[in-house]
């Protein structure tokens, strides 16, 4: 039987010190991000999602609504989880639960992608808008997509099951 994930927006100071913490893991002890540069002081203006397994939360990623875009930020799925679809399954609820929002009129979804993460977020509808630049010391290249309106997307599911689609890209 496939693994079920809970998937929702992170809503205790628990939630978010467990995405803090999945964020220092990936982040900071396995990509060498400053841990300064990690913990950029934004975390109180973002939403926070949270992916949870059978056991314990295993996935995170926050928002920062700006003018025009919603901006996914911090997008971390421990190595225990990579390649099973929960990266996928994560960026699918933001994706819809942000689409039903009344802030989506006038916004698109935007991010900034580490290079070899490119393939996973075309997946999702993403395309390619900039150069490649570096960022804490990593290859990036800004991604955006358009918002669907409700009627194409169906109402936001706030638990996922697996996506064998997913790649292994480490989200």
């Amino acid at each position: 039987m496939p693994t079920r994930w809970t998937i929702r927006r992170a809503e205790t100071s628990r939630d978010i010190a467990q995405c803090l913490s999945i964020r220092d893991v990936v982040f900071v002890g396995e990509q060498g991000v400053d841990p300064d540069l990690e913990r950029d002081g934004l975390d109180s203006a973002a939403l926070h999602y949270i992916a949870f397994g059978p056991d314990r939360a295993l996935g995170t990623a926050r928002v920062i609504m700006q003018d025009d875009r919603f901006k996914f930020q911090r997008v971390a799925v421990l190595g225990e989880a990579r390649g099973t679809g929960l990266g996928a399954a994560l960026m699918r609820v933001m994706m819809d639960d942000l689409s039903a929002s009344p802030d989506a009129q006038g916004r698109h979804f935007f991010l900034s992608s580490q290079v070899q993460a490119i393939p996973f977020y075309e997946k999702l509808g993403f395309d390619v808008v900039s150069d490649e630049y570096m960022e804490a010391g990593i290859a990036h290249r800004d991604m955006r997509a358009d918002i669907k309106s409700s009627g194409e997307i169906g109402q936001p599911v706030l638990a996922a099951m697996p996506d064998t689609q997913d790649d292994n890209t480490g989200v």
